[in-house]
């Protein structure tokens, strides 16, 4: 009998102690904002620190920032609720979907667009002007799990039989830029945006200030299809309440001058609609006229 109370009494205190974790949102427990690298950590830094700010200024939570080193430790952290809310990419979204039923429930937007492309780049002092010129050269990759700087520039060279002799993967997109304007690289595979009011706004203006003459340097040599652009998304689990709250304050946040130089920053996003995952089937679609699941590209991570 001493046994077993010694064993109830140590049920009722474990239970007790689990009943009085701190609620999600509060200090102790705060929302966990994931922010995928693909900028210089330090911009990501205090341009996420502007939109916590605001964020708690506009909902009655608390928010902790995370910017861990890649789209698929997001995917994972989705999966252990270390992540609550991320601003991932496409490939990594449909990923999390597929294994922790993360949702989409923002689409950003980029100058009018809800849709991208990925390019292509070359060095523009090499004999390099089409894709074919590309075989047997050495070639940059953003990360295995990015839709614009690997999925479907990979789908491009296989369905037109393109093979570097050499990849390597540069973890973000201003790198592969970087690369190729150094001569470490011949070409790489990046997000593409048009140009506005006559200045680009593809991953090159990520190091203009560096690189003054980037775009005499480095050229577009191809664009792919369009996709959806990515979405902002939220973790299964989180209560209706606060999904809604967040969500208004992330459209009003991208209203603001703070909130929209923030985020144009960080992902030259000029602002947000609702979204589903419904409107992501499309990419779904073009992996299964390729004859290929969402697992045959982690598997080649």
């Amino acid at each position: 009998m001493l046994r077993f109370f010694v064993v109830l009494m140590a049920v009722v205190v474990l239970s007790a102690c689990d009943s009085k974790k701190p609620e999600l949102g509060t200090k102790e427990n705060p929302i966990k904002f994931f922010f995928v690298p693909s900028v210089d950590s330090k911009l990501i830094a205090d341009k996420s620190s502007v939109i916590k700010r605001i964020l708690e200024e506009k909902t009655p939570y608390k928010y902790e920032i995370k910017i861990p080193t890649s789209y698929v430790a997001v995917v994972e952290s989705f999966g252990t609720k270390r992540a609550d809310i991320a601003s991932l990419n496409t490939f990594g979204y449909l990923l999390a979907h597929q294994k922790y039923k993360a949702q989409a429930l923002l689409t950003v937007e980029r100058h009018g667009a809800y849709e991208y492309k990925a390019q292509i780049l070359s060095a523009a002092n090499k004999d390099i002007n089409d894709l074919k010129d590309l075989n047997g050269k050495k070639f940059a990759y953003v990360d295995p799990a990015s839709t614009a700087g690997y999925l479907m520039p990979a789908k491009l060279f296989k369905d037109r039989n393109i093979k570097p002799s050499d990849t390597v993967f540069a973890q973000r997109h201003d790198n592969v830029v970087s690369m190729i304007y150094q001569g470490q690289v011949d070409g790489g595979a990046t997000f593409y945006s048009p140009k506005r009011e006559g200045e680009i706004q593809d991953a090159r203006h990520l190091v203009k200030t560096q690189y003054p003459d980037v775009e005499e340097k480095v050229k577009i040599l191809h664009l792919t299809d369009a996709i959806p652009n990515e979405p902002v998304v939220f973790r299964a689990g989180l209560s209706d309440e606060m999904k809604e709250t967040v969500i208004s304050a992330l459209l009003e946040l991208i209203k603001t001058e703070e909130g929209k130089d923030a985020f144009y920053s960080l992902y030259s996003v000029t602002d947000f609609k609702k979204s589903s995952d419904q409107e992501y089937d499309k990419v779904r679609k073009i992996l299964q006229a390729l004859g290929r699941s969402i697992d045959d590209f982690v598997e080649k991570k």
